[in-house]
């Protein structure tokens, strides 16, 4: 979202209800009815505590302008049913001007959801759907959301007909109900304002499809996956675990397609040592998880380390700790990823921020693992990972990793030293095969020829040399989002982000200007570089979602942060949402602001 938008134009609507009642494939065309009238949107899942089944909800927000949070309020509400709605009420915040459309027929709405104030209309959804040749209830939900967004009702039909997979009888039973849901909207007075559609809109394509356009539809797990194979992963083992598993879905037949091959492995141990290796035998490689899974992984990645094999490592956080909330989002696997490894194991740890730059980051983290021989770890999370956007398609798609190989062989009188102490810290790494340039690649610590070691001289070496590599390396401009030059700073990673920028473009159009620092390039930190984006700041605020504060414990470990640090900071399943963000933001900035006027008048006195 540009920052000079401080509020886009944007329609939020949530469709709930039971499992089975199918309100995720009522929310996903929504999205892509809005993508194919030229909208911009966000869908984003939600569900209760169990990982299959239960209550569910799919929430929306379409707009004019790219939008990576959800919005303070919902504008609509449609519940297909109410059973166990009340588990995530306080996720569907609805005000005064809300409306909240309901099933006539499925008793009474739940006391949390009219707390606000939204007006309630119930409607015989399940009788008309019936009527209508026995038609799916949430063809009725879709027809009334698109039509109270501002959506035509061909749209809705023509992305129905799209995806339809089934009979004739039943496509026209389903476009009946749909259009009888669509006239419901015209009843209901007084319903909030839909949006200004354009006349003709942009289309949208998927990455890889034979169509083109300006925009792409996907999820967080579909651009990392895509942006992994761009830049050159043609092998991937991984174990099936909520919020990664679509990730994995996604890239097997994609994979197959382009000479690569996916493997499901039998847990998470297995799989990050058959990515381990792949790449030993020269194919960039990459394993996606969650938090559990990362924690199995961590023996295997610190071998990754010692051998200083590239790998790459996806975990889409969720909430923790065990087995937490698994379709919950929360960035709570940020000291496992930046310390978690035993022994001094530099490593690199990336995060995108927002469902686009899944992309980016991902194809980033390749190329920098494959640069530098060492294990790279991306921190996605669900909300961004398991929801879908309409984004801007990149100007430019990432190019290859590049891997430093042995250009010759060795020979007697100089022997091939797989761990040469280089200056830059790299060393070349052998083809498998080639004449003269056999070694071993273990946890254990080795000489410069990869001879196991116990000498203190050549620990002692190799430490060093693993952390000079990463730490020298020169990431150019994509370590962060840094935005204005105000004296007060906001510091921020992941989906935060977009809560974040959206917050700062409303206090900045109110004449109080913050600056952002969007963290992408997590570890290693990079002190001098972190100190010249904070040049001029004189207090640091850090928000994050997590319950204690990670990232503002982290940067104070590796930093000496100007003023006083402070933190915002609070576990999941709530998101941030842009307006509590800004009163919270524009309550600190006047604080800062007074405690320095006393200061100044203690000091005058």
């Amino acid at each position: 979202m540009p920052a000079s938008d401080p509020h886009p134009h944007s329609y939020s609507v949530a469709i709930a209800g039971s499992g089975g009642a199918g309100v995720m494939t009522a929310g996903e065309l929504l999205l892509d009815a809005a993508a194919r009238a030229g909208l911009f949107g966000l869908m984003v899942r939600t569900s209760g505590p169990q990982i299959r089944g239960g209550e569910a909800a799919a929430l929306l927000r379409l707009g004019d302008a790219p939008l990576a949070t959800l919005d303070d309020r919902f504008d609509l509400l449609v519940a297909l049913d109410w059973q166990n709605l009340q588990r995530f009420a306080d996720e569907l915040p609805l005000g005064p001007g809300g409306l909240i459309v309901g099933d006539s027929d499925a008793g009474e709405a739940p006391a949390a959801l009219l707390a606000g104030g939204a007006r309630l209309v119930t409607l015989p959804f399940k009788k008309l759907a019936k009527a209508a040749g026995g038609g799916w209830v949430n063809m009725v939900a879709l027809g009334l959301a698109g039509a109270c967004v501002g959506l035509q009702q061909q749209t809705l039909a023509d992305v129905l007909r799209a995806g339809w997979k089934r009979g004739e009888a039943a496509l026209a039973a389903n476009l009946a109900t749909l259009a009888q849901g669509f006239a419901l909207a015209g009843q209901i007075d007084g319903r909030p304002a839909g949006l200004t559609v354009p006349a003709s809109g942009d289309g949208q394509a998927f990455p890889g499809s034979s169509g083109s356009s300006r925009r792409w539809l996907l999820s967080g797990n579909e651009a990392a996956g895509f942006g992994a194979l761009a830049a050159g992963v043609r092998f991937v083992a991984a174990y099936p675990i909520t919020p990664a598993t679509e990730m994995l879905e996604w890239m097997a037949p994609a994979l197959a397609r382009i000479g690569g091959t996916l493997v499901q492995a039998e847990d998470e141990l297995a799989s990050v040592n058959m990515i381990i290796g792949a790449s030993y035998g020269g194919v960039p490689s990459l394993t996606a998880t969650a938090g559990p899974g990362l924690a199995l992984m961590a023996e295997g990645i610190g071998l990754a380390v010692a051998a200083e094999v590239p790998i790459v490592v996806v975990d889409v956080m969720r909430g923790g700790p065990s087995t937490g909330i698994p379709a919950k989002s929360e960035q709570s696997d940020l000291s496992f990823a930046v310390d978690g490894l035993h022994g001094d194991a530099p490593r690199l740890v990336l995060a995108p921020t927002s469902i686009a730059d899944c992309l980016a980051t991902t194809a980033w983290a390749v190329q920098l693992a494959e640069a530098m021989q060492a294990p790279a770890l991306v921190l996605n999370d669900q909300f961004m990972g398991q929801s879908r956007a309409v984004v801007e398609a990149p100007a430019s798609l990432p190019v290859p990793a590049e891997r430093l190989f042995a250009p010759t062989q060795g020979d007697g009188a100089d022997p091939y030293r797989r761990y040469l102490d280089t200056p830059s810290g790299i060393s070349p790494m052998a083809r498998p095969g080639t004449p003269g340039t056999v070694y071993t690649a273990d946890g254990l610590e080795h000489s410069e020829r990869g001879i196991p070691s116990s000498q203190a001289g050549d620990h002692r070496r190799q430490l060093a040399k693993r952390a000079r590599k990463l730490e020298g390396h020169d990431y150019g401009a994509r370590w962060a989002d840094v935005e204005g030059d105000a004296p007060l700073a906001v510091v921020t990673f992941g989906s935060t982000t977009g809560a974040v920028r959206e917050a700062l473009a409303r206090l900045a159009a109110e004449g109080l200007p913050l600056r952002l620092i969007a963290l992408r390039l997590l570890a290693p930190l990079q002190p001098e570089v972190v100190e010249r984006a904070l040049a001029g700041v004189r207090e640091v605020l850090v928000v994050e979602q997590n319950h204690g504060g990670q990232l503002l414990r982290y940067l104070r470990s590796r930093l000496d942060l100007p003023g006083r640090p402070r933190g915002l900071h609070r576990p999941g399943p709530l998101p941030f949402r842009p307006g509590e963000l800004a009163v919270a933001l524009a309550d600190w900035a006047r604080a800062v602001q007074s405690n320095e006027a006393q200061r100044a008048r203690e000091v005058t006195a």
